[in-house]
């Protein structure tokens, strides 16, 4: 880790938990459950909802939020609610996504509807989706301007569709053998390129960038976005166990239309067939796994990743390049496109 990077977490961090965890506090009598839910979620509760340090991810979209306002010449601290805001837009469709994918762990742990149950996981999603829009409105609090934070908030409202248009996507791809590498882009870029987009652009609203630049930095997020959930789909297949914590082939057990097997869908008819049915037995799984490599698809995936993460860090190239969030942020960037977990 660079001693660039670990400054700006050194900064940012702490006051990013700050910020959010006075946004979602905690609550006393019949509300004590709810805030404990979303505390727990957070990482910031165990399940009798006591304070704990919990696994809680690793707060890359409002890290991405306060470089680039930090870039375009703001101050970062005016910047934090709006990356708060976008985390718990971020968790928020987590809490959700546990209960639409049927999974019961994430970060280690029970998730809120497996511990909870389904009706209490959707109320304590939408508490955060409400949050989330508090948090937006604190940026008047930080001298941003009634404007900057109307259309702050139409920033962030567009997210929400698109993730909810890219969830809806996902779901339905789940029942279809045809899904071409084309749709499968229009998925990913709603459902991981939008929030990182809203928070890229974001950052560079508060800083009072020009629309051009605003724009261009959501172009730049919105990519850094495919490429992190192209390289997601590469370790889902191919990824080391002892880092992922998932079994090789984990989203081929599961079905699930990712960038490889959609890729190679396209490749072969026996592949498809294959994708197609309701379970796949162990020797199935070693036969896709098998196809995937002499198809080529591992290779192309990594070549799709890459071409991303070119096409994001070229918008960086207008910029001093000594400027010292600009490289945490190129570090970022290069970090999320060939991590390993």
């Amino acid at each position: 880790m660079s001693s660039d990077f670990s400054s700006f977490l050194d900064r940012y961090l702490p006051a990013l938990e700050a910020e959010m965890q006075e946004v979602v506090a905690s609550a006393a009598g019949p509300l004590e459950g709810l805030y404990g839910m979303l505390r727990y979620h957070m990482g910031w509760a165990d399940e009798q909802f006591r304070p704990a340090h919990m696994p809680a991810g690793k707060r890359l979209r409002p890290l991405f939020c306060l470089l680039v306002c930090e870039v375009c010449g703001g101050n970062w601290e005016h910047a934090l609610p709006a990356a708060a805001a976008v985390e718990l837009t971020h968790n928020f469709s987590l809490i959700h996504d546990d209960i639409e994918d049927g999974d019961r762990t994430r970060r280690g742990r029970p998730t809120v509807w497996a511990l909870w149950g389904i009706p209490q996981g959707l109320n304590a999603g939408d508490a955060l989706f409400a949050l989330a829009h508090i948090a937006l409105l604190r940026l008047m609090d930080r001298g941003v301007s009634p404007e900057k934070v109307v259309e702050a908030v139409r920033i962030l409202d567009q997210a929400c569709l698109r993730l909810t248009e890219g969830q809806y996507l996902d779901l339905l791809f789940e029942g279809m053998s045809d899904v071409t590498v084309d749709q499968y882009l229009q998925m990913i870029e709603r459902k991981t390129g939008a929030l990182l987009s809203a928070a890229c652009e974001l950052g560079a609203l508060v800083a009072g960038a020009p629309l051009s630049i605003r724009k261009q930095m959501a172009h730049f997020g919105h990519h850094v976005g495919l490429a992190f959930q192209i390289r997601d789909d590469y370790l889902g297949i191919w990824g080391d166990p002892q880092r992922t914590g998932k079994p090789v082939g984990s989203d081929l057990r599961r079905g699930k239309k990712t960038y490889p097997v959609v890729w190679a869908m396209e490749q072969s008819a026996q592949f498809r067939a294959l994708m197609a049915q309701p379970s796949r037995s162990e020797e199935e799984i070693a036969q896709a796994l098998r196809f995937l490599e002499a198809s080529g698809a591992r290779a192309q995936t990594e070549s799709a990743a890459m071409e991303a993460l070119q096409t994001a860090c070229s918008v960086l190239e207008q910029f001093p390049a000594e400027h010292p969030a600009l490289r945490t942020l190129v570090h970022m960037t290069d970090e999320l496109a060939f991590r390993d977990r």
